[in-house]
């Protein structure tokens, strides 16, 4: 089993606020456990979300339209 975070600990994780953390959580826009009424957060859920939000570098092409 995955060792699952608290909602400080998940966001000292990400360098942000517990207050991001938890709208994220109301949203629901990161998977989530509930243990009792404590919510816990996955190291592999916060991986998912990183990934979800990285955005790919443009090449010259992109930027251009054309070869470079």
């Amino acid at each position: 089993m995955e060792d699952l975070l608290t909602v400080p600990q998940a966001a000292a994780h990400l360098n942000t606020s517990v207050r991001f953390v938890r709208r994220l959580v109301a949203e629901r826009r990161i998977e989530f456990v509930k243990v009792g009424r404590h919510v816990r957060i996955s190291e592999s859920a916060l991986r998912a979300f990183v990934l979800a939000g990285t955005v790919a570098t443009l090449t010259a092409h992109d930027v251009t339209g054309r070869a470079a």
